[in-house]
């Protein structure tokens, strides 16, 4: 019980064990949120995580902290990964808020 200690949840660092859960236990902890991407589809969608999922979980909780965006995936330039997760996260982070 540390004011400056915390735990970071990441959307993609969960192996085997379901990220939504993790994300749901751990955000009480979390003065931030890792938005990671790895792989999009031919929607614009994260391949691994449902971001609409799971900024509704965020938003339904008290976090009110940073989401950071990462794109940790291949094929494409990293910054144009980095752009897209940062248009899907903005995307689901209103359809969350608009219920």
């Amino acid at each position: 019980d540390r004011p400056n200690a915390g735990i970071l949840p990441d959307f993609n660092n969960f192996g085997r064990y379901d990220r939504y859960e993790g994300v749901t236990k751990s955000l009480p902890y979390a003065p931030a949120v890792c938005a990671k991407a790895l792989k999009f589809d031919d929607e614009g969608n994260e391949t691994k995580t449902d971001y609409y999922r799971m900024l509704r979980i965020i938003h339904a909780s008290d976090f009110s902290g940073v989401i950071t965006i990462e794109f940790e995936g291949g094929g494409i330039d990293p910054v144009e990964g980095a752009l897209m997760t940062k248009k899907l996260l903005l995307k689901a982070i209103k359809a969350a808020r608009e219920g």
